[in-house]
């Protein structure tokens, strides 16, 4: 049964978003921002700025090893977790804590991870960049219920409401990751829940290595450090708040935090030592963008030096003196501290952002230290550039704001609302094929399963930012990004969608299927 947005009212949206929709395209200069959403002001107090460490997410460690295959057990299930000094927020987390732990897996070698689900609510997860089989993609009809959860019970209506593959209690996820090293993550993808619940915790690393990587003499140890990014607004009791019908009357266009975390921490430190720092920047806001910037004080600026894109390494190094980040984005980066002095504070910032979320957060160089480490002018040997010739058919998705037939609104691709029947395009494995995207608002692009390179940005050559292995791409207002999509792995049914979650939860995904 197609799936519509009857029950959500087909997105009731607030007069002023409904607005919003009959900007033109000059208009849309004035009226859209870096990050499309609108802020929900916390209730208490915030924190002080750069006032708690860094905290860096525990390591999963595999129950066993044998035949080639590393099996792991995690847990989801409530934890009480201290984010806002001397208060305690209900997080929903892998292992009950966020983000949760950190996998470290190998190319190449078969990965088990078995899911219980010990909350109240349904869950899938995803494994986002993995090139997975589809059965452990996180189809987001595929529920996992809770453990406590009887055959044939329903949790928000949702057992039954759309066919999947369903389980009750635990589900196998696996992963035989026939791909190069790269930055993962995985989260919560349960169909039109999606951006609460990865809201309240259930996010966490993924990371995969391989031989060329390790061949590298690239910052490793202490001075490898994965930082997740987020914003989340909190009661006054600490709390996690999030709108009531999941934003999608009162926040349509994404929720944005006034609380900038990072690795579950608000605005933290991390001292350094003088020398090269690897950092495995990942965007996993609901809907908020960042445009990062090293800012040393008197109006000195660090430089990035990326290495790796959402797929893994690139090429050859490139410098940045910004990195533009939309939500599911990844960024593979070198920072060099000693180009600044002993005792320098230099503050991680978005200007992408207002206020007090200018601010992500801060590195304090404290030590000088003996570094083994350098950036080689040459990272992956075995970097393919995806050839336009090869690139049939050529398929157009409109990532827009429609109206139905009843005039009321809806987020679409193509101008059609999710339907888990629906086929949008039947790309042949193996092949590689030239998409086009397009886009009356901001709509960072995913694609389950296959990455793409980008070869064109509004008429123009890619952005500096556009570089590598694709598997998400922003795509701005009344933009057209094109992109080759290399289709390897595994036949069957995979998803393209907005990975602004709030725009995924209101029906802005659509299903491909691999032949």
């Amino acid at each position: 049964m197609p799936r519509l947005m009857s029950r959500r009212g087909l997105l009731a949206l607030t007069a002023g978003a409904g607005a919003a929709i009959t900007v033109g395209a000059a208009g849309w200069s004035r009226v859209a921002k870096a990050s499309t959403g609108r802020v929900l002001a916390s209730a208490g107090p915030l924190p002080r700025p750069f006032g708690v460490p860094l905290p860096v997410p525990p390591v999963a460690r595999p129950v066993r090893s044998e035949h080639g295959t590393d099996f792991y057990e995690v847990e989801q299930r409530e934890g009480r977790v201290e984010i806002l000094p001397g208060r305690r927020t209900t997080v929903w987390g892998y292992d009950g804590i966020f983000p949760g732990p950190t996998f470290t897996a190998r190319s190449g070698r078969r990965t088990l991870v078995q899911v219980r689900n010990s909350l109240t609510v349904p869950t899938v997860t995803h494994l986002h960049g993995g090139v997975t089989p589809p059965e452990s993609d996180g189809y987001p009809t595929d529920l996992l219920l809770p453990a406590r959860c009887a055959p044939g019970q329903t949790h928000d209506g949702m057992a039954g409401a759309h066919p999947g593959r369903t389980a009750v209690g635990y589900r196998s996820y696996e992963y035989p990751l026939p791909q190069q090293a790269a930055t993962l993550w995985y989260h919560d993808h349960r169909m039109d829940f999606s951006a609460p619940q990865v809201w309240r915790g259930l996010a966490g690393f993924f990371l995969v290595s391989d031989q060329e990587e390790d061949r590298l003499p690239l910052p490793g140890g202490h001075r490898d450090v994965p930082l997740m990014l987020c914003d989340r607004s909190f009661a006054e009791d600490g709390s996690f708040r999030y709108p009531a019908h999941h934003g999608h009357d009162t926040f349509p266009d994404g929720v944005l935090g006034d609380v900038q975390l990072v690795n579950g921490a608000p605005w933290p430190v991390l001292e350094v030592s003088a020398t090269r720092y690897r950092f495995r920047l990942l965007n996993a806001s609901n809907a908020r963008r960042y445009r990062l910037r090293l800012d040393a004080g008197d109006g000195k600026w660090g430089q990035f030096v990326q290495i790796g894109s959402d797929g893994g390494l690139l090429a050859a190094p490139q410098p940045l003196d910004a990195v533009d980040m939309a939500p599911g984005e990844r960024f593979d980066v070198i920072v060099d501290f000693s180009a600044f002095p002993i005792g320098s504070k230099v503050t991680l910032h978005n200007s992408a952002a207002r206020g007090g979320m200018r601010d992500v957060m801060r590195f304090h160089v404290v030590r000088r230290e003996k570094d083994d480490s350098r950036v080689p002018s040459r990272l992956s040997a075995s970097f393919e550039t995806l050839s336009p010739g090869r690139a049939v058919p050529v398929r157009s998705f409109d990532f827009r704001r429609t109206h139905s037939a009843d005039e009321r609104q809806m987020w679409t691709i193509n101008g059609r609302p999710f339907s888990t029947d629906t086929i949008l395009a039947s790309p042949h494995l193996g092949s590689v094929e030239r998409w086009r995207f397009s886009s009356d608002f901001h709509h960072p692009v995913h694609l389950h399963l296959a990455q793409f390179q980008v070869t064109a940005r509004g008429g123009r050559p890619p952005a500096a930012t556009d570089a590598g292995w694709k598997d998400t791409v922003d795509v701005r207002p009344y933009e057209v990004v094109e992109v080759l999509v290399r289709f390897t792995g595994y036949k069957g049914r995979y998803m393209l969608h907005c990975h602004n979650l709030e725009h995924e939860d209101m029906a802005m995904m659509g299903n491909f299927q691999v032949i």
